[in-house]
């Protein structure tokens, strides 16, 4: 369990809301820039999205579980697993535009950029579209951004920003 971790959750059931969510509690709690707030996909009975908030160099300002408790949330200590999606992470909101790969890892807490279908790390020269939308994952305890070819010889998150819904069309 990661020691400096706190998993809200307000029974929300779309990513969206969740990032909405997290993006609310930083600013109405005046988190810390040096803290992690996640996304995880809860399955079972009650399928929802559950945040985390962790602060991996010390810890989470006190009573903050207190004060979430006291504004309806479930809060529980450590995280629900160790894939979350980062919506708040450092360096996050410096990542707008069209960037290189090395700028983006320069600027925020990504550690890689993966290509899916491809063998290997983005090349560092490699421009990257953000469309101010960037969402980087945990996986084997680091925080990796999957992006996918587009136009121009350029990359693009593979997480879009605004999905559209499932049978939009029906």
């Amino acid at each position: 369990m990661t020691p400096h971790a706190l998993t809200v959750d307000a029974g929300t059931r779309e990513l969206r809301a969740a990032d909405h969510l997290l993006r609310t509690l930083a600013a109405g709690l005046a988190l810390p820039d040096d803290v992690f707030g996640c996304t995880h996909l809860v399955h079972g009975e009650r399928p929802r999205v559950a945040v985390s908030l962790t602060r991996p160099g010390g810890p989470l300002p006190p009573g903050l579980a207190e004060r979430l408790a006291r504004r309806g949330y479930a809060v529980a200590p450590g995280l629900p697993d160790a894939a979350g999606r980062a919506v708040l992470y450092p360096g996050a909101a410096a990542l707008t535009g069209t960037l290189t790969v090395a700028e983006l890892l320069a600027r925020s807490a990504i550690d890689a950029v993966r290509v899916l279908g491809a063998a290997g790390p983005a090349a560092p020269g490699t421009r990257l579209v953000t469309r101010d939308h960037v969402r980087p994952q945990w996986r084997e305890g680091r925080l990796e951004l999957a992006a996918v070819p587009a136009a121009g010889d350029t990359l693009v998150p593979f997480e879009v920003p605004d999905p559209t819904p499932c049978c939009a069309d029906h």
